[in-house]
């Protein structure tokens, strides 16, 4: 499982990738998460509003941080 959170590094979006980390850990799930902050990569997905979470090549959402419990969910 591939994990991208798109931001530019704002604190929203290295609170997202705490996050996705905790959920990954505490599901005992196999993935690697990278942080996507080059703005013209962030654009191939159409997100407008970061941070956002994408979970192999599909956004599940952007414009928020997510719980790690939230993301749990999503996983």
């Amino acid at each position: 499982m591939k994990i991208e959170i798109l931001g530019t590094g704002c604190a929203k979006c290295k609170t997202l990738y705490e996050n996705a980390r905790a959920a990954v850990q505490e599901k005992g799930i196999d993935a690697e998460i990278v942080k996507i902050e080059d703005i013209q990569a962030i654009m191939k997905y159409g997100v407008m509003s970061t941070p956002a979470l994408v979970v192999d090549g599909k956004v599940l959402f952007s414009g928020k941080t997510a719980s790690a419990g939230e993301i749990k969910g999503l996983l």
